[in-house]
């Protein structure tokens, strides 16, 4: 496979980067499609080989180039993370967004055909897997996708809590706790590199419960929920077992949180999140860029 000549060191690999302290790319284009968890439509995404730092967005069907994405593109939505892109709006990104960073990619371009990305089987594996395929090329400009914490940070939304303490390396310690006895208190730590992002987190799916589908269908959301592609709860029982992990809803809430994070880049911490939303992952996200100037994929 021909290398970019912008491609730095020109070093092609088959494997996962050991941290989060080199900057890499794609040395080829790929692309996925499948349907929107919300929207139900379908649409295309491309990741691109790209010689600048962050994650630029574009459409298809525009002549624009490419929009770098920051902080003040996301917008307060519900069970997503969306962003404002300009004149469009991107929705769900979260995931998609998370392999990219776990996986320490972190200069790329995504073309886009829709308004949400595909939720593939719910998970992040499926962008992993088009990672892989696209193959990895390191970056010359040293922009890490790491960067240190120099105080701690807490942040409530009444009983959920997220916080940040420094360290040596990206950790996360995960809690939820739910009504339903399927799921009921998990809890889950990990070291983060993206060798364990790849086994760990990247294949926990996204869930919800049936008590509330005709709630949310009547709202225009969850469109595009199948028993394929999401796990549902059913009180006591799952309705499409078998999990991929005994704790897989606590997993994929850490899934939501790398990818919530992903903009801004990773602290040198222990992040422990309780009861997590994407709104309270973006309080930490903004502060972290407010306090730590070395978080260079913000562009606001």
């Amino acid at each position: 496979m021909a290398l970019q000549p912008w491609c730095g060191l020109e070093v092609l690999v088959t494997f996962w980067p050991a941290n989060y302290e080199s900057s890499w790319t794609l040395v080829n284009s790929v692309s996925r499609r499948g349907i929107g968890l919300h929207s139900g439509a379908e649409s295309e995404v491309r990741l691109i080989p790209f010689d600048k730092p962050g994650f630029h967005v574009s459409w298809v069907d525009s002549k624009e180039p490419p929009i770098p994405l920051s902080l003040n593109q996301v917008r307060e939505s519900q069970l997503c993370t969306n962003l404002l892109i300009g004149n469009n709006c991107l929705s769900t990104v979260e995931h998609l967004l998370a392999a990219l960073a776990g996986c320490g990619v972190n200069h790329v371009h995504i073309e886009v055909s829709g308004n949400e990305i595909p939720l593939l089987d719910g998970s992040a594996i499926g962008w992993v897997e088009a990672i892989e395929e696209a193959g990895y090329c390191m970056v010359d400009e040293h922009q890490p996708n790491s960067f240190p914490l120099e105080n701690s940070l807490i942040f409530n939304r009444g009983t959920s809590v997220i916080a940040a303490t420094p360290a040596e390396r990206f950790s996360l310690v995960g809690i939820i706790d739910f009504p339903y006895g399927a799921i009921g208190r998990q809890n889950f730590a990990i070291n983060l590199t993206p060798e364990t992002f790849v086994k760990e987190i990247a294949p926990a799916r996204t869930f919800g419960f049936r008590d509330q589908h005709e709630r949310l269908i009547a709202s225009g959301l969850i469109k595009g929920g199948r028993l394929d592609n999401a796990l549902v709860c059913d009180g006591d029982r799952w309705m499409n077992p078998p999990l991929r992990f005994e704790d897989e809803p606590v997993r994929h809430k850490l899934l939501d949180l790398i990818g919530d994070l992903a903009i801004v880049g990773f602290p040198k911490a222990q992040v422990l999140v309780y009861k997590g939303s994407h709104k309270l992952h973006a309080d930490l996200a903004a502060a972290l860029m407010k306090n730590c100037p070395e978080s260079r994929l913000c562009f606001d």
